[in-house]
């Protein structure tokens, strides 16, 4: 099909270049950006693509209502929020743009993981109180650490080729073989386990990693170690988290997401914060960001800029 055919639903705002490129080869574009899903559903069946964020759940039902639909994109990295299984059965093509943020996400990673290592955001807001401390702030030196990785997809390698400049051994864990580069080396889950000084988490989240970092996990590393998470906040049970940093297994954790979001990534659950968000957002050895690590300014525009590559090359032939 010619583009001048296809029509496209955009349910997010994005990067301008997005609709302004896809105008340009020739795509029908319709905005819409306030409707529930409901209504939405009553007119999905008008149009050959969809472009969305996080704003609400793909799901079955939605599906089935899109008798037309030939391809969904988000521009974001991961598709939980879409039923993967059930779109394929329908011969609807997932589009996502993971090389589009994972500069930022290497960049956000090392950046928390640094902050940690030094004390950082500790030293400054005890200087703004009129604290100087030097001894309590002693640091830590990333050189001569092992770093460990699991998920050696887009994010994961961002992260290892940031860590080139660091005379530190980068050893990474993926369930697929091969993927090793310059950069880092793959090994055995076992071997990560006896070696690791900081494991950082570029997962998706899944049925296979839905909770995947509990107290067994965390106790099942030979050494007290550093925790990074800039994937998925469902992917770590959080009071096992707290039991860990408590006990001192976890020497720190740079955590960019949490298990208390919203599905849609933009904000807290409303519900009462639990007592182990409490600690976590008053330990001096935690470092909080709210699921920004793959969000700058440059990532924006190159985030819709995969996609619309992808639109035009499925529709080039």
């Amino acid at each position: 099909m010619k583009p001048e055919s296809i029509k496209i639903l955009l349910l997010d705002s994005n990067h301008p270049i997005l609709l302004e490129q896809l105008q340009e080869l020739g795509f029908i574009n319709h905005e819409d950006y306030t409707s529930s899903k409901l209504e939405i559903e009553e007119i999905i069946h008008d149009y050959q693509g969809i472009v969305i964020r996080s704003r609400f759940k793909i799901d079955k039902s939605f599906l089935d209502k899109a008798t037309n639909l030939q391809f969904i994109a988000r521009v974001g990295a991961g598709l939980e929020s879409i039923d993967c299984d059930y779109a394929i059965s329908k011969n609807i093509q997932l589009i996502a743009a993971p090389e589009g943020n994972s500069n930022a996400v290497g960049e956000h990673t090392l950046g928390m993981l640094l902050s940690l290592f030094n004390k950082l955001n500790t030293a400054h807001n005890q200087i703004i109180q009129g604290n100087w401390n030097r001894e309590s702030n002693r640091g830590h030196e990333l050189d001569g650490k092992t770093v460990g990785i699991i998920g050696y997809g887009n994010m994961g390698k961002s992260f290892a080729k940031k860590l080139k400049g660091f005379d530190v051994t980068v050893l990474y864990y993926d369930i697929l073989e091969n993927l090793g580069d310059q950069n880092a080396k793959q090994v055995s889950f076992e071997e990560l386990q006896q070696k690791a000084d900081v494991l950082s988490l570029h997962i998706p989240w899944n049925t296979s990693t839905d909770k995947m970092v509990n107290q067994e996990f965390i106790n099942s590393f030979a050494k007290s170690f550093w925790f990074m998470n800039t994937s998925r906040g469902k992917n770590v049970v959080t009071s096992d988290l707290v039991e860990a940093l408590k006990s001192g297994k976890i020497l720190g954790a740079g955590l960019d997401v949490l298990e208390y979001e919203k599905s849609s990534f933009e904000k807290l659950s409303t519900q009462e914060m639990p007592e182990d968000f409490q600690y976590l957002i008053h330990s001096e050895n935690v470092l909080l960001s709210p699921h920004i690590a793959g969000w700058t300014f440059e990532s924006h525009q190159k985030l819709a800029q995969v996609i619309v590559d992808k639109i035009k090359e499925k529709y080039s032939g």
